[in-house]
């Protein structure tokens, strides 16, 4: 017997911020289910909060905005984020987001992370040979 749930409704966003607490940032749920190629996750950013300028070395990032509004800035340049926008963030782009006013609830979706891989330090080209 499995504990994975087969396909079908996951959650409800109507009940997710019913039931998270006003003042709570970060995700509100994640796609958890055993056995899953892809990651998922509804993120809520309070008023005026965000996501520092990043970038994601080697994951391509679909985001859906689900409530309230902010921006998103790329090397693109700024670009406003409301309700029923998708936006597509392909590894290696920087990104940042910012909630406006009323806060930001978006949908996140990527393939799943690998596992964590130890990767050699960088390379200094002005360090001595051998040093």
């Amino acid at each position: 017997m499995t504990s994975d749930p087969g396909p079908g409704v996951l959650t409800r966003l109507d009940g997710l911020l019913r039931q998270a607490p006003a003042d709570r940032s970060g995700a509100l749920w994640r796609l958890a289910e055993d056995g899953r190629q892809l990651d998922a996750n509804v993120i809520r950013l309070l008023p005026h909060a965000e996501v520092a300028a990043h970038v994601e070395p080697d994951l391509d990032v679909l985001v859906q905005v689900l409530e309230g509004g902010g921006h998103l800035e790329t090397d693109n340049g700024r670009e406003v984020l409301a309700p029923g926008c998708t936006a597509w963030l392909p590894h290696g782009a920087r990104r940042a987001v910012s909630a406006g006013a009323d806060g930001l609830v978006y949908l996140t979706v990527h393939r799943r992370r690998p596992g964590l891989a130890i990767r050699p330090a960088p390379v200094d080209p002005g360090a001595a040979p051998g040093a």
